[in-house]
């Protein structure tokens, strides 16, 4: 995984609330077992037209917006507990999604495919939606190591809360393997004075 330290990009709004995991990524497409290509399913439903047309009024297909963070209603990723929607959220680009609320599976299936949920305030989320729709190049400032989102159009922040083994594995590119091989030294000497 990449390191994830601090992310200044724009954002992309999806104002829709109770988002769950098979409008992120539709059930037909879970055949697949490797993380390849799930990004251009991305909300294949609202994206495209049933013969592949992109719909022009979704906010993916209108190039006024872009960017590595998405912003979403209150209730991101509820449903399944299909890992393919972290997949195909970090495989279209985004490393982080901003939400009031996301349901536990997803933000910890986003965590471990190196996706950064960040849960923000009712109020916080309504500005920032507020300030992409006044100016779409508006950013937002991630900083995992302060555990802060910066709205740069207003200047205004809020904390975030993250398991603080997540955020090890996340600042260090770390999947729960790397991190085990990481402290292989450590492990080998603890086995040296625990051998019965």
């Amino acid at each position: 995984m990449e390191k994830f330290k601090t992310l200044i990009s724009t954002y992309v709004p999806l104002p829709i609330e109770n988002v769950d995991t098979d409008q992120i990524i539709p059930a037909r497409f879970l055949k697949a077992t490797t993380r390849e290509g799930f990004g251009d399913n991305l909300f294949a439903d609202w994206r495209y037209d049933k013969d592949g047309t992109p719909k022009a009024d979704f906010v993916l297909n209108n190039p006024t917006y872009s960017g590595e963070i998405l912003v979403a209603g209150k209730n991101f990723g509820s449903g399944s507990s299909r890992e393919h929607a972290a997949w195909a959220i970090g495989g279209y680009g985004f490393k982080a999604v901003v939400s009031s609320f996301f349901a536990d599976i997803f933000k910890n299936n986003a965590l471990n495919n190196g996706v950064l949920p960040v849960v923000v305030t009712t109020e916080f989320l309504a500005e920032i939606f507020a300030s992409v729709n006044k100016d779409p190049k508006a950013t937002l400032t991630i900083d995992l190591e302060k555990q802060t989102i910066t709205n740069n159009a207003t200047g205004k922040s809020e904390s975030f809360e993250i398991n603080p083994y997540k955020k090890e594995c996340l600042v260090n590119g770390l999947d729960d393997i790397d991190y085990l091989l990481s402290k292989r030294e450590q492990i080998e000497q603890y086995e040296k004075k625990h051998t019965f």
